[in-house]
């Protein structure tokens, strides 16, 4: 008599029923995913391919509607020799730097602020949601009153008399970039702080309590506590931070317009005065490329934190 090796049962042999459903259990998951397949390589792969066909060729106003000359990598070599591609990439690091340590450092002290209960918690915790659902349009045309000539932060700090002039936020090649990379970065704040919110709120009350009689301050808790639980949580809100400084687009052209003169041109904003102001697509869409390479990057390893947090979880 045939028996299970680990029961010492007769094993049930399956129906060819039960066999055919799941075989095609597979099959009917393909058929699922059929139209987000579909959907992606209409509208994002397609244009991908297309902006890879036109940063390979010669492509201007004058022939866009015409066959595109193969160039090879000549759009490449003309952004880099110009200089213009690597002063943006350069500007592009020094922005998303700035954009990440403060998204990061504030969003973490906003969590750390909302994990309590309470009428003032509660009031910044509106705030936040507010700020975070404003379009960036209207984001950056106020950050842009509030930081002109006679704004409010010019009138307090001349009121003040901590300046005998009006500072230079959106005016000068040094301030322009680290003003729109601060606005940037205030935008991402409350999305990080929610979060890390909810990484925290995972925290056992008894570990405060604990502590609390353990004697720790709130240093203390902080480093030892709430830190370690976010860990995970901080390296995938890290790489999504690094994407969205990355990628910023809209708040360069509210408030500075790549101003002034290429200050705050980082390689979205160059890419598109390349092709949408100077009509030169493949110069732009070879900007662009290198764009998109960085964001693939950051997106592979995005992929790889997500899938070592489950495995650790």
């Amino acid at each position: 008599m045939t028996t299970s090796l680990a029961t010492g049962v007769a094993a049930p042999s399956r129906s060819p029923r039960a066999r055919s459903r799941d075989r095609r259990r597979p099959q009917r998951r393909l058929v699922f995913l059929l139209p987000a397949a579909l959907f992606l390589g209409i509208f994002s792969l397609y244009p991908l391919v297309q902006l890879l066909r036109m940063s390979v060729s010669d492509v201007t106003a004058r022939t866009l509607n015409s066959p595109w000359s193969f160039v090879g990598l000549d759009n490449f070599t003309a952004g880099f020799s110009s200089g213009q591609t690597t002063q943006a990439l350069v500007r592009t690091l020094v922005f998303v730097g700035v954009v990440t340590l403060l998204g990061m450092v504030g969003g973490l002290a906003g969590a750390i602020a909302l994990r309590t209960r309470g009428r003032w918690s509660g009031l910044l915790l509106a705030v936040m949601v507010f700020v975070w659902a404003l379009p960036p349009v209207v984001n950056g045309s106020v950050w842009k009153f509030l930081l002109g000539d006679a704004g409010l932060i010019n009138t307090v700090l001349l009121d003040l008399g901590l300046r005998q002039a009006p500072a230079p936020f959106l005016y000068d090649q040094y301030w322009a970039l680290m003003s729109v990379a601060f606005v940037n970065a205030f935008a991402v704040i409350p999305f990080n702080a929610l979060v890390f919110r909810a990484a925290l709120m995972n925290i056992e009350p008894e570990t405060f309590e604990a502590a609390a009689l353990d004697g720790a301050n709130r240093w203390q808790e902080i480093r030892h506590i709430m830190l370690p639980a976010v860990r995970a949580t901080t390296l995938v809100l890290l790489v999504l931070t690094v994407v969205y400084g990355f990628r910023s687009f809209d708040f360069i052209y509210v408030m500075t317009y790549g101003g002034p003169g290429t200050a705050t041109n980082t390689l979205p904003f160059l890419g598109y005065l390349q092709a949408f102001v100077r009509y030169d697509f493949g110069l732009g869409a070879a900007t662009s490329v290198v764009t998109v390479l960085g964001v693939l990057v950051l997106a592979v390893v995005y992929a790889r934190s997500i899938r070592r947090e489950e495995a650790e979880s």
